[in-house]
């Protein structure tokens, strides 16, 4: 099969004599936004391009200078820790592309992330299996393809790398107080304290290495005070693991951060206490490597959907006995229907507790003067819960209007589905020249012509 539109394609992988089908991510197609074009410009002529070719689909916009953005302040904020990105968030082409041009690690959660990384020609060294509760079959290919760092949090799962991978680098996740996360991920992975140092003396009775201790305060948190609290938690396993003998060396902090500008707590305030937490429990000499597992961080403000009006209602509203129910009552609630939803780009609403609103607006320049109306946004689907906002006050708008959001990179890709046969959003990379020659990114990507 060949590439189209910057979206990964089928290729074959052999594996012990045999050939399996993974999405491989070969060079994207790009845009290159030269002569000071912007990407509200991009967008712009992108709409009249699909219209004039009687194309309605929704689509997407990614801004490869936003992630770069992203990484530059995470270097200047947090220099002492590497990130590596969270697959599981947002597996665009274009993404992980960029992502391997900026020299991050890659976090894993299963065997096909796995084979989608190393892909693109990442070595295994650069890859966290960060999954705590793994298929044997999953464990097997990370052992075969050189991947040896992976996480555990409970004897089985010692038991099971031990007959699959016995030179496993091991890192031992531990349960953290997530309580101010929008997604506690503690209820489900992580061992508790108490139960620490038998998990490290069983590692060893079983001849496997530990090397270190991850966490994760939850997504979307609100504290910056958690991360202090869990680096303090870490601190105490790994003074545990050298009364034990062990000579652990890395500390994973794994994610929480938000990727938007209006959340509750900004990332210098995050970095902050993260650098005060690391200089007081893991100062620079005590020789650990600090990693982390930011997903939304990066991707989250990179991405703007655009979804087109496809059909309309206008539904009366306790018209007065005086109303000579015309549309141009202003008690009256606007129903549109977008050609994509919860189904699609927007499962996010429903599937990620971090992201539960969206503020669409209108791609056309809107006028002070221009009445708004209440109005209710529906996905394409015949199911009723594919609403998308049951209330935003907009002006009135036309079939074949486009709506745009933004801060749409994270979790909605990797959770969309084609139900009623509705097609997923394209995908087009954008870049500015001067990001496009400072990385040298022609030896990853196309450019579109």
């Amino acid at each position: 099969m060949e590439e189209h539109m910057g979206h990964v394609i089928p290729a074959p992988v052999t594996t012990k004599g045999s050939v399996e089908q993974v999405w491989f991510p070969k060079n994207c197609d790009i845009d290159i936004l030269d002569n000071g074009r912007t990407i509200r410009d991009f967008i712009d002529i992108k709409i009249k391009e699909l219209g004039s070719a009687d194309n309605d689909e929704p689509f997407y916009v990614v801004s490869l200078d936003g992630i770069f953005e992203k990484h530059l302040r995470w270097r200047t904020n947090l220099p002492r820790v590497k990130p590596f990105y969270a697959v599981k968030c947002n597996n665009e082409a274009a993404v992980l592309r960029m992502m391997s041009a900026l020299d991050t690690g890659f976090d894993c959660a299963s065997k096909v992330e796995i084979q989608l990384v190393l892909s693109l020609g990442v070595t295994p060294d650069k890859i966290i299996y960060a999954h705590t509760t793994k298929p044997l079959s999953h464990i097997k290919y990370a052992c075969t393809h050189g991947v040896d760092t992976m996480t555990f949090d409970c004897e089985d799962e010692l038991l099971k790398i031990s007959r699959c991978h016995a030179k496993a680098r091991l890192v031992l996740r531990i349960a953290v107080d997530d309580s101010a996360s929008k997604i506690r991920l503690s209820l489900k992975f992580g061992a508790r304290l108490e139960s620490a140092a038998q998990l490290l003396c069983r590692a060893g009775e079983l001849g496997l290495e530990v090397i270190g201790v991850s966490f994760h305060v939850g997504s979307g948190c609100t504290q910056s005070s958690a991360f202090k609290l869990a680096i303090a938690d870490a601190r105490r396993v790994f003074d545990m693991g050298k009364l034990l003998g062990l000579q652990m060396s890395l500390l994973d902090i794994g994610g929480g951060f938000s990727g938007i500008e209006d959340c509750l707590v900004e990332f210098e305030e995050f970095s902050e206490v993260i650098n005060g937490a690391l200089e007081e429990f893991f100062p620079p000499d005590s020789g650990v490597q600090i990693i982390a597992e930011p997903g939304r961080y990066y991707v989250d403000s990179a991405f703007t959907l655009a979804a087109n009006v496809f059909a309309k209602r206008v539904i009366a509203d306790d018209m007065d006995e005086h109303s000579d129910g015309e549309d141009s009552s202003p008690d009256r609630t606007m129903m549109y229907y977008l050609n994509d939803g919860l189904y699609g780009s927007l499962s996010c609403l429903i599937n990620d507790a971090a992201h539960t609103n969206i503020e669409p607006y209108l791609a056309r320049v809107v006028e002070s003067s221009e009445q708004r109306f209440r109005s209710v946004l529906w996905g394409p689907t015949c199911d009723s819960i594919d609403k998308v906002t049951d209330s935003c006050w907009i002006p009135e708008l036309n079939v074949g209007d486009w709506l745009l959001i933004d801060n749409m990179g994270a979790y909605s890709i990797c959770l969309s589905t084609d139900f009623n046969g509705f097609e997923r959003a394209h995908i087009y990379p954008v870049v500015s020249t001067k990001t496009w020659h400072t990385l040298n990114l022609s030896e990853i990507y196309n450019i579109r012509q």
